[in-house]
């Protein structure tokens, strides 16, 4: 963030005449422990040079992800320093160090976490930087080629899936061999929005018998139409965004009641019910747990808010009356690849809303762009 990025990411603006700048974006290197993601892929530089943008990206960015510099260069980006750019481009919220390099009206898109983590919002806003939240864009028909939130669940809910079977002790298919008939297993999701879906046909895919739960009874045909169960408790508590409202303390108590019953049928459990900025619902008490037979598997994806079962220790894999409770965190890094695909596309359907002829001009009219911006100088609507 010196200033050899000022030269680096700012050279070869245009031909040492008057000729105007191109806006530049900056992609930098990942630095949170376990990340391997990358904000850009070779694959949308030329989208973004299409709208006179130039890439420019840190020695080493998508190394996680398996993309070398020459990836870049070739496909027509620069190698240098990204956080003297116009735009900065990230996965993950910027360390308070990386905000202190950071000046006024840049503009920096990611993650930024504003409902979990405010004071970093603060401290940007601070800075005079306008901030894109990811996790911020409505989700309307229009802004679904924008849906990270979306695209980074469809990884964890495949994943999650994954490392279910991998723990069980018993197949998820029905085998027919010579030495008789193996049953499939039974495999129960909690919570089915878009990873709860992905994890609902993964594990069909793998010949396990489906079931699918959650409080929105809208999404029960969802549900059906991956060819599994509908689990219904006979509660209803759909909320505004497509996310659930939360429940009173009766019906609560009555989701435990139910849930614990079902359960312990059941050989893997997977729990995805988790609304962004409160902590996880206890969907799987210690009880239930209890109840599940020898060699189950629960897989809790909600384990950085918390985790849904009673039992979870997020980011680590225990066993618990002989079943195994899975809380892997960061998922999307585990398959960094097609992650950072999916996720550059999102980030490049937004910045294709901002540039136009190699100009930044967001206009905070629209509605994708007035609700991802969380910090922006003198938009009181903008901070709430």
């Amino acid at each position: 963030m010196g200033d050899e990025a000022s030269g680096g990411a700012a050279a070869s603006t245009g031909d040492g005449g008057g000729t105007p700048r191109s806006v530049t974006v900056g992609v930098p290197r990942e630095i949170r422990e376990g990340e391997r993601r990358v904000a850009l892929v070779p694959k949308v530089v030329g989208k973004l040079s299409d709208r006179g943008a130039r890439v420019v990206v840190e020695a080493g960015a998508g190394e996680g992800a398996l993309l070398p510099d020459s990836a870049y260069t070739e496909a027509g980006a620069e190698i240098g320093d990204p956080w003297a750019c116009d735009v900065v481009a990230v996965v993950n919220p910027p360390t308070p160090e990386q905000i202190g390099g950071l000046h006024r009206d840049q503009v920096l898109i990611g993650f930024l976490a504003p409902l979990t983590s405010p004071e970093t919002v603060q401290k940007l806003r601070d800075a005079g930087v306008v901030g894109f939240a990811m996790e911020s864009i409505p989700r309307i028909s229009r802004a679904q080629g924008m849906d990270a939130l979306s695209s980074q669940a469809n990884v964890a809910g495949y994943k999650a899936v994954l490392a279910a079977a991998e723990r069980s002790t018993r197949f998820f298919p029905m085998l027919t061999t010579a030495a008789g008939t193996v049953k499939p297993a039974q495999a129960l999701v909690l919570g089915v929005g878009v990873a709860g879906l992905q994890a609902l046909a993964t594990a069909k895919r793998l010949g396990a018998r489906t079931t699918g739960y959650d409080v929105r009874p809208e999404v029960a045909d969802q549900v059906r139409s991956l060819g599994a169960q509908w689990l219904d408790l006979g509660i209803d508590a759909a909320g505004e965004g497509g996310y659930a409202r939360e429940l009173t303390d009766d019906e609560r108590a009555r989701q435990q009641e139910e849930l614990e019953k079902a359960i312990t049928g059941f050989d893997v459990v997977v729990t995805t019910a988790l609304v962004p900025g409160r902590t996880a619902p206890r969907l799987v008490s210690a009880a239930a747990v209890e109840g599940m037979r020898p060699g189950s598997v629960v897989v809790d994806m909600a384990g950085e808010a918390g985790g849904n079962c009673e039992l979870t220790e997020p980011g680590e894999t225990v066993v618990r009356h002989d079943v195994t409770i899975v809380s892997p965190l960061n998922l999307p890094a585990s398959m960094p690849e097609h992650a950072s695909e999916l996720y550059a596309r999102n980030v490049t359907a937004l910045l294709e809303l901002m540039i136009d002829d190699g100009e930044l001009s967001p206009d905070f009219s629209d509605e994708v762009l007035a609700k991802a911006c969380v910090t922006r100088e003198d938009d009181e609507e903008a901070q709430e």
